[in-house]
């Protein structure tokens, strides 16, 4: 039986944590329908727990964070090196939101603090270069709920950018050497859930009407289900 191990690298808001599953329940929720058979495991990375060697990995999956790669926890080495090793050894990874960004910068890329501010709310990505995991007729675009002032800001060597819009350039990943794929976006964040992460912090870090229209962007629907097939699909690719 195939596992994929979820390392955690952050946690909600403490304000909100006792009314939401925890990250690594958001993924196996997401995946599960579409990873038949697949067990799911988590490293609690952010809290203390050592990785594993990925070389004896099925798959990994990297989740969001408060945490920027830049930060000097004394976890975040480690983790930039088990990428690295990870893709030498060729086991699938997947990155979200700060995983995105870490995968990207494990592998070569800038990962700063963007001019542009926080992005927050739906955002609608254009595909650029459609990949064999998101099927025969792959649409133009996608929606995400997003939170993140961090961005990837140069493309890693050897990969690929696969979504992107003007507020985030390199939204969507691929590296095909490496058997990795990542997304700025959170599909495992429901519509409600990323609207309680905004109220945490409205009036405080975000503005008021900014969380507002935020709030109000998930009036229209977002591609969380369509995002978790990709994601499983490249795992059903790539692991036997």
């Amino acid at each position: 039986m195939p596992t994929l191990t979820i390392i955690e690298t952050g946690l909600p808001p403490e304000k909100i944590r006792g009314d939401w599953p925890a990250y690594p329940e958001m993924f196996r929720d997401l995946l599960e329908p579409y990873l038949n058979g697949w067990a799911f495991e988590s490293v609690a990375l952010s809290s203390g727990e050592a990785l594993p060697d990925p070389k004896d990995l099925d798959a990994i999956l990297i989740t969001g964070s408060a945490a920027g790669v830049y930060d000097d926890f004394s976890w975040m080495a480690p983790l930039m090196a088990f990428i690295r090793d990870a893709a030498t050894a060729q086991t699938p990874q997947i990155g979200i939101c700060f995983g995105h960004q870490a995968i990207a910068n494990a592998l070569g890329a800038d990962v700063a603090k963007s001019d542009k501010g926080w992005g927050i709310g739906r955002h609608v990505y254009d595909i650029e270069a459609p990949q064999a995991w998101m099927g025969t007729e792959p649409p133009t675009q996608f929606s995400l709920g997003v939170s993140h002032q961090d961005q990837v800001l140069s493309l890693p060597p050897d990969a690929i950018r696969v979504a992107t819009n003007d507020f985030c350039e390199f939204a969507a990943l691929a590296y095909p050497d490496a058997k990795a794929i990542s997304f700025q976006g959170h599909p495992e964040f429901s519509s409600g859930f990323s609207c309680a992460l905004y109220g945490v912090r409205k009036g405080t870090r975000l503005p008021v009407p900014m969380v507002e229209a935020a709030e109000a962007s998930f009036s229209e629907p977002i591609d969380n289900d369509q995002t978790g097939q990709w994601m499983a699909r490249l795992l059903l690719s790539e692991v036997d």
